[in-house]
């Protein structure tokens, strides 16, 4: 069974009330006996858990989160200067080998 919030309009009072939705609304306060008893519009009473597609499309912090930043990111390494790109590793040959030191790499 679904819980309404009332309140009422003369005297402001409020309460959350457990009815079937088939019950009738209630029209009057039971503190001050007024016809001004309304239901208030209020938030759903659930929340999801576990994990699904709301979970990883609705969240803050997922992985479209994370696909923004990259994206973000490359327009600035591409300004940047070509002086402050990494160095290329260059390896140095090696001194022995199964050529024995007579080939091309080691002159």
């Amino acid at each position: 069974m679904p819980i309404y919030a009332y309140k009422c309009n003369a005297c402001g009072f409020a309460q959350d009330v457990l009815q079937k939705m088939s019950d009738p609304v209630l029209t009057v306060c039971p503190t001050c006996g007024q016809a001004s008893y309304a239901k208030q519009l209020t938030a759903a009473g659930f929340q999801l858990k576990g994990s699904g597609w709301y979970a990883t499309d609705f969240k803050g912090g997922g992985a479209a989160s994370a696909a923004a930043v990259t994206a973000s990111a490359a327009p600035a390494a591409a300004d940047a200067p070509a002086s402050a790109a990494p160095a290329t590793k260059v390896e140095a040959a090696p001194t022995t080998g199964s050529c024995g030191g007579g080939c091309a790499c080691h002159s």
